[in-house]
């Protein structure tokens, strides 16, 4: 996307929430496959996929189907969903494509999949990759509303009410039908519109939400499922989104202490880190910088949410968090505080309009908020869990959601969707290992109600592994083979993060 030259602080709190969870064009493609029907429900043309801020563009087959908004009453309005189909390369495919599912909640799968098509190549070869974007975001109805500008105070219950209220106002929608099982049976119509009987699942992020609910709830159309950064379904998003950061922040120091170019660099990182977190809680400034793509003067506010939404969304990918180190300690030592700053822009400004805050809003206030309870895999000591939410330097962020879904207008979800998914259906599980989202302890508890899955965890990695190493490769094998048994695994140990830089002309040789 083009990035603005301004970046809000009320609209870090609002991205900050949203990212609960939350990364070459080709040449022409052959016709559709004869796994597809030669005359689809869904009227597909040629088109071509892009996403905000890439170059990149994808040839593809694009068409929308209608759907009711309001599913099992199947009258009222009416919404267009948007999908797209890449073609298999294969002049005999196989007959089950794989569907690819994004994260957020909020983002569009026919945008998101340019930047991860590189690692469904090999799966691409011999099967069709099916696209929806979610109702609610990309080209299916979008639900949009400008955020916050930097003049107001979201942390005010006044201000958060007025922009809830200006928002919905805006939106041609009713919010309590945008749901994840709502997702789910409109993927079931493209499925069945398009004439495929059994669909590959991968989902990421809260796309494995999805895939667990699809799973659920169409098992017989399912032969195959990859989860990557997995969302078990009786964990409600956001409860430990301030531990789960922590974990991760504290693996990046351990990782430095432990390096010893990063560990003669920033002899006390952990201090460093302390230090600054003090400092601008205490003195939050104003900056004025050169805006790092467009060189305009930007100004930046830089307090402690500033801090803290930056250093969590560095902590998501290798290539960022190879600068962690470097940018705190920067920062303690010298006082300035603007390639921290620049940086933050950059981070946070491509996402800014790239996911749907009604939307997210709509699936969290229905199906998390409400079952905000420390049970389930917390339940040995809830005590220390909430705990461990104070002392993490994000502090409780999850009263911030629990407010906003106090005024949002959200669908009442049965106490059984809830309920861990039970399936012996082949499921692929992958994990990073420094993930600040959504850690292994996820996926082990998704797995064990998963009777024929295998979790593998990423050494080094951050959040969405499909893109790092071998993991595409196993990930391709595994739907070739749609099993769990067998598959050669070793190539993971050679997985290594990218190094820190110890100057901002990198790392050490």
């Amino acid at each position: 996307m083009l990035l603005n030259t301004r970046t809000s602080p009320a609209s870090l709190v609002f991205l900050s929430l949203l990212l609960i969870l939350a990364i070459g064009a080709g040449c022409a493609r052959p016709p559709m496959s004869t796994a597809s029907p030669a005359r689809p429900a869904i009227p597909l043309e040629p088109c071509q996929l892009s996403a905000p801020g890439a170059p990149t563009r994808l040839p593809a087959k694009c068409g929308t189907l209608s759907a009711y908004e309001d599913q099992p009453a199947a009258s009222g309005r009416q919404i267009n969903l948007r999908v797209a189909v890449l073609p298999a390369i294969s002049r005999t495919p196989a007959p089950d494509p794989l569907v690819f599912i994004t994260g957020g909640p909020g983002g569009a799968s026919t945008q998101d999949y340019v930047q991860f098509a590189g690692a469904f190549r090999r799966i691409n070869e011999k099967r069709d990759i099916i696209l929806m974007d979610q109702r609610g975001t990309g080209g299916s109805h979008p639900l949009a509303c400008p955020l916050p500008d930097d003049e107001q105070d979201t942390s005010s219950d006044a201000v958060r009410q007025a922009w809830i209220e200006s928002c919905l106002k805006q939106l041609d929608a009713d919010p309590k039908f945008y749901t994840t099982q709502a997702a789910v049976d409109d993927l079931d119509q493209v499925r069945q519109a398009l004439g495929y009987d059994k669909l590959n699942l991968y989902g990421l992020s809260y796309g494995t939400r999805v895939a667990l609910t699809y799973l659920r709830s169409y098992p017989d159309h399912v032969r195959a499922v990859i989860l990557d950064g997995v969302v078990p379904q009786d964990e409600p998003l956001g409860l430990t989104m301030a531990s789960d950061a922590q974990r991760a922040l504290d693996m990046i120091f351990k990782r430095c202490a432990a390096d010893v170019a990063c560990k003669s660099a920033f002899p006390d990182l952990a201090g460093d880190w302390a230090a600054l977190q003090q400092r601008v809680d205490r003195e939050p400034v104003t900056l004025t910088i050169a805006h790092p793509t467009t060189g305009e003067p930007t100004s930046v506010k830089f307090d402690r949410n500033r801090l803290a939404v930056a250093i969590r969304l560095f902590s998501y990918q290798q290539e960022t968090v190879a600068l962690l180190p470097l940018l705190i300690h920067t920062a303690q030592v010298t006082g300035d505080l603007r390639q921290l700053a620049a940086q933050s822009l950059i981070v946070t400004q491509q996402l800014e309009g790239s996911l749907s805050v009604p939307l997210h809003n709509s699936v969290v206030c229905a199906e998390d908020v409400p079952f905000y309870t420390w049970t389930g895999k917390w339940a040995t000591d809830a005590g220390a869990n909430v705990e461990a939410e104070k002392r993490a330097y994000m502090g409780e962020a999850y009263q911030e959601l629990v407010k906003t879904c106090a005024m949002w207008p959200a669908a009442q979800v049965p106490p059984e969707f809830r309920e861990p998914v039970k399936s012996d259906r082949p499921t692929l599980l992958f994990s990073g290992e420094a993930d600040p989202v959504t850690p292994p302890i996820n996926a082990e508890h998704a797995a064990s109600t998963l009777s024929h899955s295998l979790h593998l965890v990423v050494p080094g990695q951050g959040h969405g592994t499909i893109i790092r190493g071998c993991v595409a490769k196993i990930a391709a094998n595994f739907v070739e083979r749609g099993a769990v048994e067998g598959l050669d695994t070793d190539c993971l140990r050679d997985i290594r993060p990218m190094p820190f830089f110890v100057t901002l002309t990198g790392p050490k040789p």
